[in-house]
């Protein structure tokens, strides 16, 4: 019988979490996916690209939400029971409340155990995989780039200006600007040198995935080692398929892979990190150390606080809603646990700056864990 009530709960508590982390996870990923139109807008990339990135970044914003999530999923389901009278089942059948306490421990340490998982390997790997389209993707959304009577430099060494655009999709008056960079340079070439061209009109061409201007009667002006050439054209092709956007395309500390951070941790440890400029994925340096000490804790450290949040809810379990201070008491662990998260949040910003904040980081779940089990275990006696 005790092993079915625990079923129950768990089994309704494990279709609430994940029903709430759905909806939540839906609402933030469409808001932020909102905000990643300017991938589209402003950068060029086309709209693949863009539900591609968008998509990829929801096990991101599960793992920020899961902590609170879980807290959510079992305070509800505590005072659900309770308030249908189910929690007295538990007693009624022989079920010690530190036994329920235990089972509600031992399943947080599984949601700790998949929140480490999420946050060390799924989340940087799908957020670097959502980069890589950026990083391989060209700029093949020019229409909704360019805009009448104003210049656009989004695509990077390249300065676009058109003045006008007819019915038909013709351009007229086109300004170009190519800046000739050094990867494109060849050796009697120096780094300032440019290409401007204008044409009385023009028109985008897609061919084979390539894309490129169709200009026509214009002139071009070149200047390479502080010589200027000019000529003039009836017609040229101008390939835009080799421009990149603006986007950071190198990976950001959240998408590097768990190795790579605790191998530059060790190196640091060691003491060897100026033998290495950088990892695959990771500028190894000194200057570097305090956002990556505060990556490694937030991946591997900070799931610990899901336990202790879940201590905390089943203190639920000491009142019964009979209790006229009932009400009272849940809004007080509300606002207990609520403030955990946030001071969870708080104290990881701090430490990695300091040896009190990294000490208060690490100890403060631990010794508060103790010390609540402890004082409930003996309370339950009484």
């Amino acid at each position: 019988m005790k092993k079915i009530l625990f079923q129950k709960f768990i089994k309704d508590t494990l279709k609430l979490f994940i029903t709430i982390a759905f909806v939540i996870g839906l609402i933030v990923w469409v808001i932020q996916a909102v905000n990643f139109l300017d991938f589209v807008t402003e950068d060029g990339h086309s709209l693949y690209v863009y539900f591609a990135y968008s998509a990829l970044n929801f096990p991101k914003i599960v793992h920020r939400i899961l902590p609170f999530v879980f807290f959510i999923s079992i305070f509800y389901q505590i005072i659900k029971y309770e308030a249908k009278n189910e929690l007295l089942i538990f007693w009624t059948n022989g079920v010690k409340k530190i036994q329920f306490i235990n089972v509600v421990i031992f399943y947080s340490l599984l949601v700790t155990i998949f929140q480490v998982f999420l946050g060390s390997f799924v989340s940087p790997y799908s957020q670097n995989e959502a980069r890589t389209y950026i990083r391989t993707s060209n700029v093949d959304f020019f229409p909704a780039l360019i805009k009448e009577g104003k210049f656009i430099d989004t695509v990077s060494d390249l300065t676009i200006f058109i003045e006008s655009k007819d019915e038909f999709g013709n351009y007229k008056n086109i300004f170009l600007k190519d800046v000739l960079n050094s990867s494109n340079l060849s050796e009697d070439q120096n780094d300032d040198s440019f290409q401007i061209i204008y044409a009385r009109e023009g028109r985008l061409i897609d061919s084979n995935n390539n894309r490129y201007f169709e200009l026509y009667d214009g002139e071009m002006i070149n200047k390479s080692n502080n010589k200027m050439t000019n000529l003039t054209f009836d017609k040229i092709n101008f390939n835009l398929s080799k421009y990149t956007s603006k986007s950071t395309t190198y990976p950001k500390i959240q998408e590097v892979p768990s190795k790579d951070i605790i191998e530059c941790l060790y190196l640091n440890y060691k003491k060897r990190i100026k033998e290495y400029d950088d990892l695959k994925f990771l500028q190894c340096k000194t200057e570097s150390m305090n956002a990556i000490t505060q990556e490694f804790l937030k991946r591997f450290y900070k799931p610990l606080y899901i336990p202790l949040l879940a201590l905390i809810s089943c203190l639920l379990i000491l009142k019964s809603k009979e209790n006229s201070n009932f009400d009272k008491f849940k809004i007080f662990l509300f606002l207990i646990i609520f403030f955990t998260i946030v001071l969870s949040e708080i104290s990881l910003r701090y430490a990695s700056n300091s040896q009190i904040g990294m000490f208060f980081f690490l100890i403060f779940p631990i010794l508060l864990f103790i010390i609540i089990y402890i004082s409930l275990k003996n309370k339950i006696k009484l």
